[in-house]
């Protein structure tokens, strides 16, 4: 999947969405798996309309890629935590490179306010979390601090209408996806 710092995806203008587009990506945001002929039923295009929209929505940089949501704690990571860093002004993307490489780094961010990045990270245990946070990130020169944030408990929240992608005027629910591959 690609990452959301790719050079590419930051040099492509904005395309305004259509009410179709939005459907098309709160579909495959609900179900990554669904076939071109599902999607296409449940928004009212041809099949052809909706692979060529898919396939717009991938080279506009829309759709960065297709990925499975994960248990954690079922897939051995029990330990979870957010971890702000405080780093050397202009090292972003030095600390980022650095970062992307941790085991269990599952998203990165470059924030404004009290910290300069916020990392989540998934580890099998609070052993390997505190040798994460202790020994690798702040052996990282540019990492002035850190903060570890403990997660206790986590909720996938499902795209929507708070995500701007709810059901376009005259939407109506289609029928559950089939298997067939796109």
């Amino acid at each position: 999947m690609a990452e959301g710092g790719d050079r590419a995806e930051q040099t492509l203008p904005a395309r305004p969405l259509d009410a179709i587009d939005r459907d098309i990506l709160r579909i495959l945001q609900t179900d990554g798996r669904a076939s071109i002929r599902s999607v296409a039923e449940r928004v009212h295009v041809s099949r052809a309309n909706a692979y060529a929209r898919i396939n717009r929505l991938i080279d506009d940089g829309v759709i960065r890629g297709f990925s499975a949501r994960v248990n954690h704690e079922r897939a051995g990571q029990g330990a979870s935590a957010y971890i702000t860093l405080k780093i050397v002004q202009n090292s972003w993307r030095t600390v980022r490179e650095q970062l992307q490489a941790l085991p269990g780094a599952a998203h990165i961010a470059l924030v404004s306010g009290d910290f300069d990045v916020l990392l989540l990270v998934h580890t099998p245990d609070n052993r390997t979390l505190r040798e994460l946070v202790l020994t690798r990130l702040q052996s990282i020169p540019e990492v002035l601090s850190t903060r570890t944030l403990l997660v206790f408990e986590e909720t996938d929240l499902d795209p929507g209408p708070a995500a701007g992608l709810g059901p376009g005027p005259g939407a109506v629910p289609g029928p559950a996806p089939d298997t067939e591959p796109f």
